[in-house]
Formats: structure tokens, C-alpha cells, sequence
């Protein structure tokens, strides 16, 4: 699962331009909205898409699960893991 959050972490800095930060400064355990690297609900929905798109993964429509889902890299790549389709399997 590195390699996933790794390629997570990639993907984050990539989609939402973040300038001054590498994979390197995103701990995989730490939050990623508000405190850890101070993400917002547009940034969610950005991700969401994207990630549903790239992992061919069917998000929640319910707010508290996508939170538990998007809570760290470490928690997206177990989800991914979990229910990504066979061909997509990172």
C-alpha cells in the first residue's frame, strides 16, 4: 500500500497545484483538511472526482463516510484498495 500512498500523495500535490509541499511533507496518517495540510470542501470535491475517475470507485453520498474516506492518505488508499474493480486494482 506505500506505493498507493505515494502515488496519492503525488496526485494531491498535482490536482490541487500545491506549490510548496512534496510527497516527502504529507504524513500518510495525518489529517488532510482543516489542521493537517489545511484542504477545504471544494479540495474534497476536486479529489473525489478525480479519484473516483483514475480508480474507477464509487464515492458515498453520505458526508460522514466520504470524511472517514478522506480523513488521511492512509484511509483513500485502504478504500481504494478495498473497492477498486479488478482492472483498476492499483
Amino acid at each position: 500500500m506505500d506505493t498507493l500512498e505515494q502515488e496519492l500523495k503525488a496526485y494531491i500535490i498535482t490536482t490541487l497545484k500545491l506549490e510548496d509541499i512534496s510527497p516527502a511533507d504529507i504524513d500518510s496518517e495525518a489529517t488532510l483538511f482543516v489542521d493537517g495540510l489545511g484542504l477545504d470542501s471544494l479540495d474534497a470535491l476536486e479529489l473525489g472526482v478525480g479519484i473516483s475517475k483514475k480508480y474507477g470507485i464509487q464515492l458515498s453520498n453520505d458526508p460522514q463516510e466520504n470524511r472517514e474516506i478522506f480523513a488521511s492518505v492512509r484511509a483513500m488508499a485502504a478504500f481504494i484498495q478495498q473497492n477498486a474493480p479488478a482492472g483498476k486494482q492499483p
